[in-house]
């Protein structure tokens, strides 16, 4: 185990007794290298701060604590500005300062895709700190005038490396050209590009730098497993997993907040210790169910990935990706949460057709491959629950708790052969727990790849909008995200060209933008698949749309240099 008496705790930063108390009801005890670190720079310094370390260490509550201690609640002003890359990421901010701050501090979360009304309505009501993402942002502040950066105390930037790899970095600079000089700049990031470099060099000047080295976890200590099964046998797989372990202790992460519902309500209906938390449910409920997680009165935690960030629990056995993540970040996150040393635990994935793709991902981030479990089958099932049944009867007959039965059971044996009574005790109470037909089967998925999927799972969509008409890569970003609806995972590349643009997408998020976009407009889709050739991607345009009418787009292929021309505009090949 980790020697914890010479770590440092959050009473030890300067912190108020009232933000401890919060703290202290949210479990934790010592803060993560990077607070430890920020907290106390932000308290007491008043220079500005840059922080490096890898994602999942804790940053994002580097900031928003002493930020929330130095909040000036009878100042009605926005005092402080946090970007985040993704709408995910800025919800899950908001969600947490929320949970921190005293209910008279007003925390405001703005992003793409919002009814604009109701944004406006809400920049009215005066928020002291707003979590937005970048184009959010620039279309208040600089299009419509309608956001006020005059007086703001903070500018926070979140996950930096990740808005500049999906193209704000244009949105940052100029929204930083709009807040005033004597401000402090917070910059966190996983990585430091040259790209970062460059606004380091132009926007922060005296600044102190936090930075923490990558923690190499050993993998001796976590056993990865895929298990490959069709999608709806999902649950039925899930149920097999948890009931040939004699003490399952584990949290189980699903993707949406409806499929927390769903699948703590059925293991819930299979008779098995467990709750759901999401951020639909009240903050006071949930710390009720991490209480009595923690306390072991239930044994399964139903979650999804924002309501689990503050989850501080040791001694699990099994982390569960009933869904897998929508990034590969997100899975190292989920399985290393409650990482302590010396520990050692499984984390088990239910891999469907649809998810080979970002299975690749998450294999290729940790450097290694997941290990394909084989279902436990239904004889493996029931033997082991016999077994089960076996040592807690002896259990039972040790503890000598069972006196109270002892008339009764001279009763029903003076009438009936002694192993009758047992049999039909154990049948009412079991039913048909100990019948193979009981069970449903499970098919085993088998994973084929997809030919129009590159090698490291992308696909390359071609887009009828162009830089002739302003485009950027972040707003081709919140273009695709507002109008099929969806957030989109990996982006590898984006180009936009004079007359056209491409985006290389994670596989499920370029079938829905397709799907929208043929189901919009069947003759003529505003967006289409990159067709390959010679095994790679080639940059083959669509007879289709172009800037002067219904023309078609030549055909473009690669170089390492970049892209080249093969014909000219106004007819393909």
């Amino acid at each position: 185990m980790e020697n914890m008496e010479n770590k440092v705790k959050f009473s030890d930063l300067g912190l108020s007794d009232k933000m401890l108390k919060i703290i202290e009801k949210k479990w934790y005890e010592f803060p993560s290298p990077v607070q430890a670190g920020v907290i106390p720079l932000l308290l007491n310094g008043d220079k500005d701060i840059i922080g490096q370390a890898q994602t999942g260490t804790g940053k994002t509550a580097a900031f928003w604590i002493p930020v929330l201690e130095r909040l000036d609640t009878n100042n009605k002003n926005i005092q402080a500005i946090i970007l985040a890359p993704t709408r995910e990421l800025a919800i899950q901010v908001a969600e947490e300062l929320q949970s921190f701050a005293d209910r008279d501090v007003k925390i405001q979360l703005l992003y793409g895709g919002q009814n604009i009304r109701t944004e406006l309505s809400a920049l009215k009501r005066g928020p002291q700190i707003v979590v937005w993402t970048p184009g959010r942002v620039k279309d208040h502040l600089i299009k419509r005038r309608t956001l006020d950066l005059d007086h703001i105390n903070y500018f926070i930037l979140d996950e930096a490396d990740e808005m500049l790899n999906i193209g704000f970095k244009e949105e940052i600079e100029e929204i930083i050209q709009h807040t005033p000089k004597q401000k402090k700049v917070l910059l966190f990031s996983a990585t430091m590009p040259k790209s970062i470099q460059d606004i380091v060099h132009k926007y922060i000047s005296d600044h102190d730098t936090v930075t923490i080295k990558r923690e190499e976890k050993t993998n001796k200590n976590i056993k990865q497993i895929a298990y490959k099964v069709n999608e709806r046998d999902k649950f039925e797989a899930l149920c097999r997993v948890i009931e040939v372990e004699f003490d399952f202790y584990g949290i189980i992460f699903c993707r949406t907040k409806a499929d927390v519902d769903d699948t703590a309500s059925k293991l819930m209906s299979r008779g098995y210790k467990v709750e759901g938390i999401h951020g639909d449910i009240e903050q006071a409920w949930r710390e009720k169910t991490l209480r009595r997680f923690k306390n072991k009165s239930i044994s399964i935690l139903v979650a999804t990935d924002v309501a689990a960030r503050w989850i501080d629990v040791n001694n699990l056995t099994h982390v569960v990706n009933y869904s897998l993540p929508d990034n590969a970040e997100t899975y190292t996150h989920r399985i290393w949460r409650t990482w302590r040393a010396g520990n050692k635990w499984e984390a088990l994935s239910f891999v469907s057709r649809k998810d080979t793709r970002m299975l690749g991902f998450i294999e290729r981030l940790i450097k290694q491959k997941l290990e394909i479990g084989k279902m436990p089958d239904v004889k493996h099932v029931i033997e082991f629950k016999k077994k089960r049944l076996v040592d807690n009867t002896k259990e039972f007959m040790e503890a000598k708790s069972w006196e109270q039965y002892q008339e009764l059971a001279t009763q029903l044996l003076e009438l009936w052969d002694a192993s009758d009574v047992l049999a039909a005790i154990l049948k009412e109470a079991y039913n048909n727990e100990f019948c193979e037909t009981h069970y449903n089967m499970i098919k085993e998925e088998s994973w084929v790849s997809s030919s129009r999927v590159s090698s490291n799972g992308e696909r390359r969509l071609f887009v009828a909008k162009w830089k002739l008409d302003n485009l950027t890569p972040g707003s081709l970003i919140q273009f695709l995200e507002r109008e099929v609806d969806t957030k989109l995972g990996n982006i590898w590349s984006i180009d936009i060209m004079r007359e056209f643009s491409f985006i290389n997408v994670v596989e499920a998020d370029a079938e829905k933008i397709l799907t929208f976009f043929k189901w919009e407009n069947p003759r003529k889709p505003l967006v289409v698949e990159a067709k390959q050739r010679d095994g790679g991607w080639s940059r083959w345009g669509y007879k289709g749309w172009s800037r002067w009418g219904y023309k078609g787009w030549s055909r473009w292929g690669s170089s390492s240099g970049g892209w080249y021309k093969w014909g000219s505009r106004g007819g393909s090949r």
